[in-house]
């Protein structure tokens, strides 16, 4: 989420070995298998011919540009379910925003160019099908179901110094918390750019949750806010924002700022594994129970996700935070993905339901952010703004998601 702070460090071929030992074997806590590369995209199958509409937004003019589009299908617009219910004029300001990063790229240029002068439902959906096509989105292996679960901008309480009711500190990145950059020398960590720390000559990962709450790591002095609940704040790490209402009554807004490169564990599914809470109670509602009842188990329990989060001040207090495109999330409107499949800022509908119900969810969205978890073709977190409701909403939600990414009509599959 938004630019690494983090000192960056580009290595040479004998400086790889180096980095590549010290992230995949000097780890405290084990990490999964690296996720094998993606496949070849295949070639994208033609979408079947469909009439035109009746009143056709501008023509696009730009040269085609190519693009890896992966595991990609294009479909036809009646393929996408909920398609023509959907009220798609209220996904236009989240387009708008995106346009702010996207119209720089020349494929993009022509749809947020159009875009700000399109008004009313049906206008915006002849938008939509006039300048992009649909592409259904499936897995390395083909499978076309995944997963979707929701976030929102979470409030705390706390104040900018320690107190003995705020005494859990909210830190901004440390100084030696650095980017490792292999350059083309090792293209496989491209898009994990590894975080890392020096020990004397040698690089080493950084330090995983427990060793940074315990006082190893060099952040004493990079407090920017202390809160007074310490599973609150687990969970403002895991949202990536949020607001702290301060003991004089005003807001400070905190966004992501970088992370220490563990991987990311979920402290519901240890609970599961160990017979302490079923499947169906493992929302964040009832992991937040089950911590107010075993006040003893918690430390333990939150180190077992090594990963750890830091922030930095934001200015301002919109409405709604930034996402790691760099523009504000739409509530309702806004996902975060895997940008390894679905290129940010694009439009993408979805084919879920509403939070425990059989009611269907079928919208569309613009991907404007990433997350630790969110990881993989189909998956999805969905945004759903901030206050109780949000809470709640974003807690229960975890189902089955189908998804289709629309891409510019002049995008075009790279061999």
């Amino acid at each position: 989420m938004m630019n690494d702070p983090a000192r960056k460090i580009q290595y040479g071929k004998a400086a790889v070995a180096i980095g590549l030992m010290a992230i995949t074997t000097a780890c405290e806590t084990p990490k999964p298998p690296a996720a094998k590369p993606a496949p070849p995209a295949p070639a994208i199958a033609k979408a079947p011919p469909s009439a035109a509409p009746a009143s056709m937004p501008p023509a696009i003019k730009t040269e085609p540009q190519e693009v890896v589009t992966r595991a990609l299908t294009a479909v036809a617009w009646p393929d996408l379910p909920g398609w023509q219910q959907d009220n798609h004029a209220e996904a236009l300001p989240a387009l708008l925003a995106s346009c702010r990063v996207l119209a720089k790229q020349a494929a993009w240029r022509d749809a947020c160019e159009a875009a700000p002068a399109i008004k009313g439902r049906e206008a915006a959906k002849l938008f939509f099908e006039s300048q992009f096509t649909p592409y259904r989105v499936a897995a390395d292996d083909g499978a076309r179901e995944g997963l979707i679960t929701g976030y929102y901008e979470p409030t705390l309480r706390g104040s900018r110094k320690p107190s003995a009711r705020n005494r859990f500190p909210i830190y901004a990145v440390p100084d030696d918390l650095l980017t490792l950059d292999f350059g083309d020398l090792a293209p496989e960590l491209k898009s994990t750019a590894p975080r890392a720390r020096l020990d004397g000559k040698r690089v080493v990962p950084y330090y995983n949750r427990s060793q940074i709450e315990s006082g190893a790591a060099p952040v004493r002095g990079r407090e920017i806010a202390w809160v007074d609940d310490g599973v609150e704040l687990f969970f403002l790490q895991i949202q990536g924002s949020g607001r702290i209402t301060l003991d004089d009554g005003t807001t400070m807004r905190v966004g992501f700022a970088d992370h220490n490169g563990h991987p990311y564990r979920s402290i519901g599914r240890v609970l599961i594994d160990r017979g302490e809470l079923p499947l169906e109670r493992t929302s964040m509602q009832g992991i937040k129970a089950w911590a107010r009842d075993n006040p003893a188990k918690l430390t333990e329990l939150l180190n077992q996700n090594p990963r750890f989060v830091f922030f930095r001040e934001l200015a301002g207090n919109g409405d709604s935070p930034p996402g790691a495109l760099g523009v504000p999330l739409t509530p309702q409107r806004s996902i975060a993905v895997d940008p390894r499949y679905v290129p940010l800022g694009a439009p993408v509908h979805i084919a879920t339901n509403w939070p425990n119900t059989d009611k269907p969810l079928q919208r569309l969205m613009l991907a404007q952010d990433t997350g630790g978890a969110i990881r993989g073709a189909v998956r999805a977190d969905f945004f759903w703004g901030s206050g109780e409701e949000a809470a709640r909403e974003a807690g229960r939600m975890k189902q089955a998601l189908r998804m289709w990414v629309l891409l510019p009509k002049n995008i075009v599959q790279k061999q």
